[in-house]
């Protein structure tokens, strides 16, 4: 029969497992939840927001599926923020708001190509894009900054500068780089709509699997 000091040793000890296993479930939970809340926020124009297309078509809704898919990505989510139409100076004047909703831990930034197919000044451009990589990157969040290209009939130095500038952003501010968006299916007419400006549903998961090589050392 045990006494009344083994008793109360017993008890102490007993207590001292339940909050040992109180803690480690709260952890877990804590854990899983900080797990669930990790986001990529995707900022960019009518390239992003499957334009002509259901919004389930555009390749980051095939990004969002295909990191749920993997159990060491399930975690991540995918935010699309892209609006046909934007540009640089657009994304500038949402990233703030778009930050504060989603607190993302990833962005990426896919903007420019309207600013170049409209001629706009390029160095206004560039200090567009640098804000909201610095507000992103001020926000904890890693940036992966996708490239550009336009057509050479806006003149060789133009076209030249255009293509320079996103390099020369990502290496000024230390971002992972995507240099051509439309790398995958550039050549190849069938992957694009009749505008012959935006890719098709068939080209998007082309697109996407290009994009993740480029983000996977992020996640």
């Amino acid at each position: 029969m045990p006494n009344a000091a083994s008793r109360s040793c017993l008890h102490h000890f007993v207590n001292a497992l339940l909050w040992l296993l109180i803690f480690s479930i709260g952890g877990g939970v804590a854990t899983l939840q900080a797990q669930e809340a990790r986001r990529i926020l995707v900022l960019g124009d009518s390239l992003s927001a499957a334009y002509g297309l259901s919004s389930e078509q555009g390749w980051p809704a095939l990004l969002n599926q295909q990191l749920k898919s993997e159990p060491e990505t399930r975690h991540w989510e995918v935010v699309n923020a892209s609006v046909s139409g934007e540009t640089t100076a657009g994304g500038s004047a949402r990233i703030e708001q778009a930050i504060s909703a989603h607190a993302p831990d990833i962005v990426a930034v896919e903007l420019g190509a309207n600013d170049g197919l409209r001629g706009l000044p390029l160095d206004q451009a560039e200090r567009h894009l640098a804000r909201i990589i610095t507000l992103s990157q001020a926000a904890n969040a890693k940036v992966l900054l996708i490239g550009m290209r336009i057509p050479p009939n806006y003149g060789p130095e133009y076209t030249a500068e255009f293509e320079a500038m996103f390099a020369r952003l990502a290496d000024t501010h230390g971002t992972a780089f995507l240099p051509f968006l439309m790398a995958p299916i550039a050549t190849d007419r069938e992957a694009f709509q009749a505008d012959n400006l935006h890719p098709t549903a068939a080209a998007q998961p082309l697109l996407m699997q290009h994009v993740l090589t480029a983000l996977e050392p992020l996640l």
